[in-house]
């Protein structure tokens, strides 16, 4: 069963920069497309950002050219975050694009103050 665990959460400044890490129990590049998705307070959790085995991005309209996806080690994809703002302040997971999903990791938090 794979396991997905997000770290590098934490809380920053608006304008400030954040770098998540999401380790996988088995290779990223095995898993096909992966993707991070963020849950902020009150609402529904949504995907941010997407990557494939061939390392094609794709990001949803609210954080293009702020935040950059990408894949390190074998089991290791990032989450690159500049520009942030407090509407980023989130639950971060990382996870497939669409279901169905892996089992849920416990997220990262990001807390944006303004």
């Amino acid at each position: 069963q794979v396991q997905l665990v997000e770290s590098g959460g934490g809380l920053v400044q608006a304008g400030g920069s954040l770098r998540l890490s999401c380790a996988a129990s088995s290779s990223i590049l095995s898993l096909g497309i992966m993707a991070w998705h963020r849950q902020r307070p009150g609402k529904q959790r949504e995907m941010v950002a997407q990557i494939t085995r061939g390392g094609t991005t794709n990001y949803a309209d609210f954080v293009k050219g702020r935040f950059t996806i990408s894949r390190g080690a074998e089991n290791m994809m990032y989450l690159q975050m500049e520009s942030l703002n407090p509407e980023d302040t989130a639950v971060y997971y990382c996870n497939t694009p669409l279901s169905p999903y892996y089992p849920w990791g416990q997220g990262t938090r990001v807390t944006v103050s303004s």
